[in-house]
């Protein structure tokens, strides 16, 4: 709840724009942490790092869209099958 006059809408369209800002940020940090990763082939703390941000984004998924875990993964799958 807000104790500003702002409407739903108004709130939403400045969340909305927060996410997407944060998700180019995820992305610069993203590109950053792979070229660290790059420079440490062995050290497993890298795909760990990206382990639970990736289970973040699932639990983000699942909350948004509804979509089951299951669904989210056998989605992922196939994507990955193609690559």
């Amino acid at each position: 709840m807000t104790t500003t006059n702002e409407t739903a809408s108004q709130a939403y369209a400045k969340r909305s724009a927060d996410i997407a800002r944060l998700i180019d940020v995820l992305q610069m940090e993203l590109e950053a942490h792979a070229k660290r990763a790059a420079l440490a082939d062995k050290h497993w703390g890298y795909p760990g790092d990206l382990g639970r941000i990736r289970e973040g984004l699932i639990e983000l998924v699942m909350s948004t869209s509804g979509m089951e875990r299951e669904r989210i993964e056998d989605f992922l799958a196939e994507s990955n099958e193609t690559d």
